[in-house]
Order: C-alpha cells, then structure tokens, then sequence
C-alpha cells in the first residue's frame, strides 16, 4: 500500500511537471492564419512563430475581449481580430510615443490604448490578456514592480481569465541581468513573479521552443534571431 501510494504522488507530481499536449487549432484559428490579408512580412515567419498552435493553446475563441500588451507592428493582432469575430473585441495597449501620430488599428474591432505598462488597464474586464516577446522589457522598465505589474494584469481580467506570456528564453542559471544583456527572461522568475499576484499556473507549451539555441546569445544576433528558445505559458485568475 505504502509503494502505490508513493506511485501515485509520483505520477501526479511528473503530471504536473509535463507540458500541456498540443491543441488543434480551431476552424477559426486555421482560417485567421491563413488569411489573404496579412502582410508577407507576417506569413514568412508563421514557420517559426508558430501562430496557429500557440492561439490554439491559449484558449482563445469568438466572442472573446483580448488585451495585447505591446503588439508591436500586430502580428498577433490581425490573427487576434479574425479569431475574436465581429463580437468580440481586442485592446492593443503600448505606450505612447511622444510626437508619434495616434496608433491606426488594424481591424475595426481593435481599439489602440496608449499608456505606460506600470500603469496598464482597460475600458472593461477582459477574458484574456496576451504578450508575446516582451516580459523581459517589462523587468527591464526603470522602476517596475513586476508583482504589482502582473497585479494590474489580475486586475484588469474577468474572473477565470486567462493571462499568456511567451518570451525569449534565458538560461535557468542566467544573471538577473539577462533581461538586459540578452534581451530574455528566466522562465522560474516570471512564474514566480505571475503567481505572486495571485494567479494559478495551468500549462506550458513546446510549440515555439527551438533546442539549438543554446540561450547564451542576444536575440537580436543574427545566427539566432527569429529562432530563440522560447517558453509559452498560460496562468488563470482564480473564478
């Protein structure tokens, strides 16, 4: 009795150490990648950035309201818009750029919202908030309190919403200073720091990880750019 008792916490531990299996893309998802309207520049990196697979995992669905947090040129959000549908509804949140004119969205259904990230919110609760390559520049931000950040984060969800980071992956024991020096992020002490603000961890996916980076070179290095080693998580707001 004592060995399948010590079996069965063993199993339940490896359990919840194994990432979460890959989910097929929806009709939706399938046909928002797919879509004639994105740009090249977009569709020639589908290959690495796996836009199919990591929507997927993240649990996105129409109907859906979306905050992006730094979209950058809107990869993600052109997918975001497709998939969502004409009744749900993506805030694409990044500071404002001083002299630069007034963001354009790109679909009738994104709303651009312009503010720092210390001081992130939105017009209404969300079902999810997404960032993709950039928790590293949050840590880097003079001043941030990364628990107080994702505490925004907490805030700004619906009860049961669902909060996805995917970054650049640092070695396990890289400098606190690889925000910095490398441009990626620890994927222990972003957990620690999400979950500090009182999120509960569900998954991780494999679907951007790349074993031949190494993690020891700048993500902009041009043997590794566009084919770092990244981390993709998923972490819930207690209902």
């Amino acid at each position: 009795m004592k060995h399948m008792m010590m079996g069965t916490a063993l199993a339940g531990l490896m359990l919840l150490a194994t990432p979460a299996l890959a989910q097929m893309p929806s009709a939706a998802i399938t046909a928002a990648v797919a879509d004639a309207g994105r740009p090249e520049a977009d569709k020639s990196v589908d290959s690495l950035r796996k836009p199919a697979e990591t929507v997927a995992f993240s649990g996105m669905k129409a109907g859906d309201k979306v905050a992006e947090l730094a979209p950058g040129a809107g990869y993600f959000t052109r997918i975001f818009a497709k998939v969502v549908g004409t009744n749900g509804k993506i805030y694409a949140y990044a500071p404002a750029r001083p002299g630069a004119p007034p963001a354009t969205p790109v679909a009738a259904n994104v709303t651009p919202v312009a503010g720092a990230f210390a001081d992130f919110a939105v017009a209404e609760p969300v079902d999810m908030v997404w960032t993709s390559r950039n928790y590293h520049d949050f840590q880097n931000a003079a001043g941030m309190d990364m628990v107080a950040f994702n505490r925004k984060v907490f805030a700004a969800l619906k009860p049961g919403g669902t909060y996805i980071i995917l970054d650049h992956a640092a070695a396990a024991d890289a400098p606190e200073n690889v925000t910095s020096t490398l441009h990626r992020s620890k994927e222990a002490t972003v957990r620690g720091q999400v979950e500090a603000a009182g999120f509960r961890f569900v998954a991780s996916s494999d679907a951007v990880r790349h074993p031949a980076d190494d993690r020891s070179k700048r993500v902009q290095e041009q043997d590794v750019r566009g084919q770092t080693d990244q981390y993709l998580l998923k972490f819930q707001k207690p209902n």
